[in-house]
């Protein structure tokens, strides 16, 4: 699978310019898998041949996904992604694409097999692709410290300037609120929408954005990492959302999705899952078993 390291060196430039990624619990230990030869058997025969199957990013979405380089990933999503080609016998590779659009394209047209995500699950999206779902997500705001913008909820964006990654779920909330702003009469919304995590919340904290919109998990590892510089605003808020799953992606209506599902519910009667969720700081975000397409949204 040929890398598109061109198109993805703005993720990488990015990289080098945002704030040190923290280090997992190392008192966790994940748990070497056994083949299970039931799974594996209803692998795709391609990939079974290859011995292998890609697993493609769009840059680092801590603590989730962590690019090194191209071709590295670290995070929970690479740990347990790790713990399925385990169990499956083949070796899980990792490519890096210029944004959300870019994995949820090439996965439809075959160039990947999936994505480990996890990826925001809408009905939307589910027309074009299957999500396995293993996660369950918040969506808030990262603001300077003392919320000098009084960010307390959605409607609190008008008159601000707000980054968002590009294609994602989280764009289009915050577009349609900017449109509501317009439509009352409030102040202008200024949306900014980039291409991965790192560069949106390194517009925050250069101030060229007053704050980020995006899920809580990463929002709260960029804050951790902020030397006190930034806080989570609007927490507890539904921010335009309801229940937001978010999961695997795979090519519509194939065998891959049950195989990949019926892999993480042994990795969560196992207790790997759990070690995995515990290891990056993820216990909130735990779902008691995966599902494919689980939001009704």
């Amino acid at each position: 699978m040929k890398l598109r390291i061109a198109a993805c060196a703005v993720v990488f430039a990015a990289l080098a310019t945002a704030p040190a990624f923290a280090q997992a619990d190392a008192s966790v230990k994940i748990a070497k898998q056994s083949v299970n030869e039931q799974l594996r058997a209803r692998l795709p025969e391609a990939i079974r041949s290859a011995g292998k199957m890609t697993a493609v990013n769009s840059g680092s979405f801590p603590p989730y996904e962590i690019v090194q380089s191209p071709t590295e990933v670290t995070g929970a999503s690479a740990d347990l992604g790790d713990a399925i080609g385990e169990l499956l016998g083949i070796k899980i590779e990792h490519a890096t694409v210029n944004g959300l659009s870019s994995i949820l394209t090439g996965i439809k047209a075959g160039r990947y097999q999936f994505a480990m995500g996890p990826v925001g699950d809408f009905r939307s999206r589910q027309e074009a692709n299957d999500f396995v779902d293993w996660v369950r997500e918040y969506v808030v705001f990262a603001v300077h410290k003392g919320n000098p913008g009084g960010i307390n909820g959605l409607d609190d964006a008008c008159g601000k300037r707000i980054a968002v990654q590009s294609a994602g779920s989280a764009e289009k909330v915050i577009k349609a609120q900017a449109e509501k702003c317009a439509t009352e009469g409030k102040p202008t919304l200024t949306v900014q929408s980039y291409p991965d995590q790192p560069t949106s919340i390194l517009a925050v904290r250069s101030k060229r954005a007053d704050a980020f919109f995006s899920s809580q998990a990463p929002l709260t590892y960029f804050v951790q990492q902020s030397n006190g510089e930034l806080e989570l605003a609007a927490v507890g808020k539904s921010n335009g959302f309801s229940d937001l799953f978010q999961g695997a992606v795979v090519p519509k209506g194939t065998e891959l999705g049950g195989v990949l599902k019926d892999a993480i519910k042994v990795l969560v009667d196992n207790g790997t899952y759990a070690a995995v969720m515990k290891k990056w700081g993820l216990e909130n975000n735990k779902l008691e078993a995966p599902g494919i397409n689980l939001s009704q949204n």
